[in-house]
């Protein structure tokens, strides 16, 4: 990702969430050494992004989107598998991200990557008050 990228990733970010994120919240992941920011590109146009940063030696899944039109085309699972494979050169003790308990989706598409529910976030989403899903994946090096 690209910050002349920003425009087209603002329009599935705000036609994706009920609140999302600002300009200035890509901008800043863009900026850090201890992000990774990936687009999906059909035709030159982009159709999806995901966003993780490393904290400590954890790396937190921070957002995903795909554009309406390429939803349940496996783009979304291609996003991930590309992100894991960046990162699994790196030491690290595993990933963790947060998804809407409603959100059966997503939920087994990350539990297809090995992720399991470790908790509940009460609350965690301000638009509704819903809970989050806590999941986590542990590196294969931890699991050596």
């Amino acid at each position: 990702m690209r910050l002349s990228d920003l425009k087209q990733v603002l329009e599935i970010e705000q036609s994706s969430f009920p609140r999302p994120w600002s300009l200035n919240a890509f901008i800043t992941q863009l900026a850090k050494d201890s992000s990774v920011c990936l687009v999906a590109v059909d035709d030159g146009m982009i159709v999806g992004y995901i966003i993780a940063t490393q904290y400590v030696e954890v790396w937190h899944m921070l957002d995903l989107a795909v554009h309406d039109g390429y939803r349940r085309k496996y783009l979304a699972t291609d996003m991930i598998e590309r992100f894991l494979d960046i990162c699994c050169s790196d030491k690290h003790r595993g990933f963790t991200l947060e998804v809407r308990k409603s959100n059966r989706g997503a939920i087994k598409m990350y539990e297809s990557f090995g992720f399991i529910c470790t908790g509940i976030r009460k609350g965690y989403y301000s638009d509704n008050g819903e809970d989050a899903l806590i999941m986590w994946k542990d590196s294969e090096d931890m699991l050596a």
